[in-house]
């Protein structure tokens, strides 16, 4: 057992005075407005009860001040000896640190100094807490504790209360918004038998009942199509994703996407969607379009974002027509011998969509800023979009870029069987060449295909990332309320 500071022990004798007065952790307690609720009453108003965590207390001699918070607000109580009692408020002033809940009832008044105040006429004592709140977080270590401690991260820092209350009010306005024009939510499973639906690393598992090897979910894309064949004209789904990949500022390995699909729509129906989307989340949730992440300003606002033609793009990188290239050590030899990249730097990518990729992500994605609509992307980065009518070389696809990074992924789906399969059977190809992302060749999939799927156009996007720009915080640790850490001690 840890050892305890002179505080803590002195916490824990004080709850065994406390309890010789009253349970120091009561059942409950009748409140009749939350705190932001009680700073708008009128003066007069009585008999309003409140409560929350004490987070600053103004002990003196017959008069005393205790600013109590909760989630989404705060306010002033105000003691007195000859209101409360002599003996409940002495057993304030002794008993009663910050940190500690508790429970008022009484009338409001405005203070001097213009502050809203409840003059407490009684007062319960809800629950000790045992440690003290530290004054700051500062420095690396604390970085490292508001992960690690996020409950007293968000007692001590507005910025976080704010962030996970966007994020809180997110999934109100999603739900609302997609219910509103035609989607139905749905949940699919979170332990499956086929790596479908991105390319990524999946984790393993092993399902002991029918003693079979198992993946985690890298996607939900695969079972709402199903969905989709079943009759869902228009589906969603907010979705806990696994990719057993590397972690930086914007990515972990466990994640929230949300995916939605609509019947008869194709891209650019998703395109109009998904700006529209945006626009009115930024409304609801900061009160603008225009943002700005980490010293880049972003205008969501525009009636027309930016457009950019990957493979058109791509070309004038390339500078040859590197969708005719079917090999993987041929596109390399030529990117090198252009001086694109130096062949060490393309080393750890096996198949031409991982090359193809990279450079992407080097040479175009690192300079987009505004909001950006990147579209017309090769057959090979994508299986399960639908190909080009043109040239199938190409995918009907696109990505909203800004700041540098993507914000979601959308494309008129591929419902023919038999394209699938040959996309499939390239995905098993690749994985041959040593890309350890691509897809299972899925055959329960591939039979709901067979049974026949409109047109179908899918969106998908990470909240995580999204929350990460509109709250213009620098990692994605930052909007998750429990990311996952390597235990205390551990380099």
């Amino acid at each position: 057992m840890r050892e305890l500071s002179e505080q803590e022990i002195v916490r824990r004798e004080k709850l065994e005075e406390i309890k010789r007065v009253c349970n120091p952790y009561p059942e409950k307690y009748e409140k009749t407005h939350a705190l932001k609720e009680a700073k708008n009453l009128d003066d007069g108003e009585e008999n309003v009860s409140i409560a929350g965590r004490i987070i600053f207390m103004r002990k003196m001699g017959k008069l005393s001040f205790i600013r109590i918070r909760d989630l989404e607000g705060d306010m002033q109580l105000e003691l007195k000896i000859d209101v409360v009692g002599e003996a409940n408020y002495h057993f304030f002033k002794k008993q009663i640190d910050t940190g500690d809940f508790i429970g008022a009832k009484g009338e409001i008044f405005t203070t001097q100094t213009g502050e809203k105040t409840l003059r407490v006429q009684e007062f319960t004592f809800l629950g000790k807490a045992l440690r003290p709140l530290p004054e700051k977080f500062h420095g690396l270590s604390d970085i490292e504790m508001k992960y690690r401690q996020r409950y007293v991260d968000l007692i001590t820092n507005e910025e976080s209360r704010k962030v996970f209350l966007g994020r809180s009010k997110f999934y109100s306005f999603l739900h609302q918004f997609l219910g509103e024009n035609g989607f139905l939510q749905v949940e699919t499973p979170i332990v499956q038998t086929a790596v479908s639906g991105a390319s990524a690393k999946p984790f393993y598992t092993h399902h002991n009942a029918l003693d079979l090897d198992c993946n985690l979910r890298i996607a939900p894309e695969i079972y709402l199509k199903q969905c989709i064949a079943a009759g869902f004209d228009r589906v969603y789904e907010v979705a806990k994703c696994f990719r057993n990949e590397g972690m930086d500022s914007e990515h972990l390995q466990e994640f929230t996407q949300v995916e939605w699909y609509a019947s008869y729509w194709n891209y650019e129906d998703n395109i109009k969607f998904y700006t529209k989307f945006i626009k009115e989340l930024l409304l609801t949730l900061v009160g603008k379009t225009t943002i700005t992440y980490q010293g880049m300003e972003l205008d969501f606002g525009r009636e027309e974002w930016n457009r950019v033609n990957y493979c058109e793009e791509m070309e004038k990188i390339f500078g040859f027509a590197f969708l005719s290239i079917e090999e993987p050590e041929e596109l390399k030899a030529k990117i090198v011998e252009k001086g694109l990249f130096k062949r060490e730097e393309l080393e750890d990518y096996k198949s031409l969509s991982q090359i193809i990729d990279y450079v992407y992500k080097r040479k175009i994605r690192e300079y987009i800023i505004e909001p950006t609509i990147i579209y017309n992307y090769p057959s090979v980065l994508i299986p399960l979009a639908r190909r080009n009518d043109n040239d199938e070389r190409r995918i009907d696809v696109f990505q909203v870029v800004a700041a540098k990074t993507e914000l979601c992924k959308a494309y008129s789906e591929l419902v023919n069987p038999m394209e699938q399969r040959k996309s499939f059977e390239e995905q098993l190809k690749a994985k041959e060449q040593g890309d350890e992302e691509t897809m299972d060749l899925d055959e329960t999939f591939l039979l709901a295909m067979e049974q026949g799927m409109p047109p179908i156009s899918g969106l998908g996007f990470g909240i995580d990332r999204l929350m990460m720009l509109i709250y213009d915080v620098p990692s994605v640790r930052d909007v998750v309320l429990f990311p996952i850490m390597k235990p205390e001690g551990q380099i």
